[in-house]
């Protein structure tokens, strides 16, 4: 015993004496703008003992002895060792760009993003710089279009009105996390860009994983994920003020300043930020801010403390992307492309059907803790209130909608709005003559009304007659949403590392409709609330910019038509991750389980006495398990491999159908597994990956355009679909001498639908308009270009200066399927499916652009850097989509542009467009 006890003695001195041996040192990596770097690799030289920074630049290492060499790395940039002498801070470490391989940032805490040559995912990172350099007056999803499997198009053309799909997924089903946290709308996926409008001005880092990801949240990532990071409270004083200006009058301005560090640990950061423009496409008419706060405390060296509020008020004119009031190719043809067939003049200003307006600030608290040095605490509070929605037309003038041609200038296509404002307010003018049930004063108001579409002479009660007239109202859905996520990770050993954590979010969504602007009526007459039926309303509310500031306001008092119904959503998920690495392997297994519940209230269709109005929770648990392994061969090539199976719930309105609390009674969670293998090559001056994928998504719920014999159009919504997307993805990096780099990238898929889909449509007042039970099977997925080439070329002729041209080309772009009444199933001679998707014409657009950067001195931080976009050079005519699947011949003629009918509601992409812009750096 006595021996032992003399063992245990040893042994105990020993461990104490190890470490009291190690020696804590910390530090700050910077790129070459004195940007943070996050995931920038810190190895103290000749072991494997190493971190990374986070998103800041910072990191902290426990070394075994007390003094030595740290090597910083950080794939695009110049290796740094930097020598240490006892434990401390080394400050900031600048790393010098070399641009041979892509950047990198790594998984940590909070933010899931992915390693080059350690985690197991196909992913391609943009820092600010870039983004700052190329974006210009470009949509911010749109930096990504030069990557593997990327589509980013304008859609409408209006600001913020971007959409994107990865590997042939609609981003629905593509998961966007800001500094970890998910923004995807918690009841339908969607991300409005529009929202986010300024984003771009404090992102830090982006990056896209395409595939499952390495995310350990479970999230809809189908397609991919998109990380972004933003700036946080800069530790180091300065500044920059940013003048950009562009084609159709396009003007933005942005300040930035930070305070630095004081001796207290306190720092805090601001930036502002306006935009404004007459828009490339007529009629799209734009003014949005941007707002960034952050607040920072270093308390000590265990705690840290970050505040976040950022936020970006915005209204914008739109071409609507809705399937019942879109252009056509024939439209385009007679008007020019950027034709808008929802605008028009009032009183000789610009007007439009369509307009946006949001206010989306998030608010969020972070707290890091480094419990020990082996274990960390990461956990985020956020907030978001969410107020706006977008106008349209509601109302009719002799049985005709707005999208009827003959409310329009046959000259130039526009809206005579004017002539409406006349109608409502029974002046007669041009829609009057012929025109039926002119407006007249109603007899029991001595008001002149707007009725209600759907309310026939029949429905009225005595006294009552049915009248003439379309308003502008506003589709109203706004939110308020609450989070909490939370992770904790301990490093078990030198190559095991365990993290868990909770991701909780409570969502509501309020939705209804009010009126905008009466066009010169005086009150609209709604009978979609059952318990006020006939109720006449007055009062019109602002959609203008000034209205959106204060997301506070309630929204119970507003006078509301149409429908009004609330849409929540709670959940809560646990997840866990086991990682391992060493010097050549590193893996991770991940797991995640969520309980997702629904509930809706609707005050329009139901009794307020009826307790049918309020549904009971419907909780749906699904869950996700992945992993993956990535095998250093050597210092040129790596190989690795993931996979995973997802348990998704379905959205919102696969729970509650026909826009009422009808619970479906057949909701399934939907099924994804997924398979990807990669190959990674890297030299000092090439570097290559390669990609193989494949993705199978079983119990579809998917929202597809309908038309009938009729000539009615809506949407069904459809259960039963599968989806196959498999493909192969190829990235390249050349600098081919110290002045000139090369940049490729190619993609090709394989990507269709399967099995029976079956369903109701509805129009967009949400009466069914028909049925669907129709075979999908080998039918081509659309919108997104399943061939995608990308070729660039970047030159320095001398220091500081930079030219880059980029061309990418895209074929195999199939249109959106419309299914349409009778549909069912049967073959062209070609093998297609009758009325199925068709295929666009492949097309190819270059961008050019040149900076330079004038330096003060070369020790100061000040500078000014210039910097021109010209994107689409050679002005290229192109379809970027086409939401309609028309032949043609269709109709008896033979009118087509390229080999696609006229008929087809499609959208041009942007012809040549420039931005030129001046930042000073201080």
């Amino acid at each position: 015993m006595k021996n032992f006890k003399n063992l245990l003695l040893v042994a105990v001195f020993f461990i104490s004496a190890t470490v009291l041996a190690q020696t804590r040192i910390s530090g700050t990596i910077l790129d070459e703008t004195g940007e943070p770097l996050p995931g920038a690799s810190v190895v103290v030289k000749g072991t494997a003992n190493g971190t990374s920074t986070d998103f800041d630049g910072k990191f902290m290492l426990n070394a075994s002895n007390s003094s030595g060499v740290v090597v910083v790395s950080f794939v695009g940039y110049i290796n740094k060792e930097v020598a240490f002498n006892g434990a401390g801070d080394l400050g900031s470490i600048g790393l010098n760009p070399d641009d041979n391989v892509l950047e990198e940032v790594v998984i940590k805490g909070l933010i899931d993003v992915a390693k080059d040559r350690e985690t197991p995912v196909a992913s391609s990172t943009i820092k600010a710089a870039e983004i700052q350099e190329k974006l210009g007056s470009l949509e911010f999803p749109e930096i990504l279009n030069n990557t593997p499997s990327v589509y980013a198009t304008k859609s409408g053309g209006g600001f913020g009105d971007a959409r994107i799909d990865i590997r042939g997924f609609s981003q629905e089903n593509i998961a966007v996390l800001i500094n970890g946290v998910p923004v995807n709308d918690m009841e339908n996926g969607r991300v409005f860009w529009s929202n986010w409008a300024g984003l771009s001005d404090v992102t830090t880092a982006m990056q896209v994983q395409r595939g499952l990801g390495s995310s350990k949240l479970a999230i809809s990532s189908v397609g991919g994920t998109i990380n972004i990071i933003t700036k946080t409270t800069d530790k180091k004083e300065g500044g920059a003020v940013t003048g950009s200006f562009g084609n159709d009058n396009y003007l933005k301005t942005i300040a930035t300043y930070s305070t630095g560090k004081n001796e207290n640990g306190f720092a805090a950061s601001f930036l502002f930020s306006r935009t404004a423009g007459d828009g490339y496409i007529n009629g799209t008419e734009f003014e949005g801010y941007n707002y960034f706060v952050g607040l920072g405390w270093e308390i000590n060296e265990k705690h840290d403390i970050q505040f976040m509020l950022t936020g970006a008020p915005q209204t914008h004119n739109q071409r609507t992307t809705s399937f019942f009031n879109m252009g056509t190719l024939a439209d385009y043809d007679r008007y020019g492309n950027r034709y808008n067939f929802t605008e028009g003049t009032l009183d000789g200003e610009e007007f439009n059907w369509r307009k946006n307006f949001y206010h989306k600030p998030v608010t969020s608290l972070n707290w890091n803790w480094e419990i020990n040095e082996n274990s960390s605490l990461s956990t985020s509070a956020y907030v978001s209130f969410g107020r706006g929605g977008g106008t349209g037309d509601i109302g009719r003038i002799d049985g005709k909608f707005a999208s009827d041609t003959d409310l329009r200038n046959p000259d130039n296509g526009l809206f005579l709005f004017d002539q409406l404002v006349r109608s409502n307010s029974g002046l007669g003018g041009t829609f009057s003559d012929g025109f039926t049930y002119n407006n007249v004063v109603d007899p029991t108001t001595g008001l002149f009304l707007v009725n209600d579409d759907e309310l026939r002479s029949d429905d009225l009660p005595a006294g009552l007659a049915r009248r003439n007239g379309i308003i502008r109202r506003a589709s109203v859905n706004s939110h308020n949403w609450y989070g909490l996520l939370s992770n904790f990770n301990t490093k078990l050993s030198e190559e095991f590392t365990l993290d868990f954590g909770v991701d909780i979010r409570s969502y509501k969504g309020i939705h209804y409709r009010r009126i905008d602007d009466l066009l010169g009526a005086q009150g609209y007459r709604d009978n979609d609330n059952i318990n006020q039926p006939f109720n006449v309303l007055t009062t019109e509310y602002s959609s203008d910019l000034s209205s959106l500031w204060n997301v506070f306001r309630s929204t119970d008092d507003e006078e509301k038509i149409n429908y009004h119904n609330d849409g929540l959503v709670r959940w809560f998920g646990g997840f866990t991750q086991l990682e391992y690495k060493n010097d050549e392997i590193s893996a991770f297994v991940q797991a995640g389980l969520s309980n997702q519940g629904f509930k809706r209230i609707d005050y329009f269709n139901y009794l307020d006495s009826d307790p049918a109005r309020e549904t009971d929770w419907v909780n749906i648990w699904g869950g996700n398990i992945k992993g993956g392994i990535n095998w250093n061969i050597n210092e040129e090539h790596n190989v690795f491999a993931n996979g995973g199976y997802y348990a998704k719930q379905p959205f919102f309105d696969a729970i509650f159908l026909n826009f009422r609390n009808d619970i479906n009674p057949n909701y399934t969670n939907e099924k994804v597994l997924g398979f990807e293998a990669g190959y990674g090559f890297r030299t000092s001056r090439f570097s290559a990956n390669v990609n193989l994928y494949r993705t199978q998504w079983d119990d579809r719920f998917i929202n597809i355009n309908y038309e009938n014999t009729a000539g009615d159009e809506g949407t069904a919504n459809l259960q039963g679909s599968s989806q196959v997307h498999l493909g192969a993805e190829l990235d390249v990096n050349y600098k081919i001498t110290e002045d000139v780099k090369f940049l490729g990238a190619f993609s090709w898929g394989d990507w269709s639908y399967r099995g029976n889909i079956s369903g109701n449509a509805f129009d967009q007042d949400q009466n069914q308009i028909g049925s669907i039970d129709i075979d999908l099977n080998e039918v081509p997925v659309g919108n997104s270009p399943q061939t995608i080439l990308s070729l660039g070329v970047e030159v320095k002729p001398f220091k500081n200066f930079k030219v880059d041209l980029t061309q990418r080309y895209n074929d195999r772009l199939f249109s959106a399927l419309v299914l349409a009444e009778g549909q069912d199933g049967s073959i062209n001679d070609d093998g297609t499916l009758r009325n199925g998707p068709i295929e666009l014409p492949g097309y190819a657009v270059a961008d050019f652009g040149m900076s330079y950067k004038w330096l003060f001195d070369e020790e100061s931080n000040q500078s000014i850097n210039f910097r021109l976009n010209i994107n689409n050079v050679f002005d290229q005519e192109y379809i970027a989509e086409s939401r309609t699947n028309y032949l043609v011949g269709h109709r008896g003629t033979d009118a087509n542009y390229q080999g696609v009918d006229l008929d087809n509601k499609a959208f041009f992409g942007f012809g040549t467009t420039w931005n030129f812009s001046v930042r000073y750096n201080f």
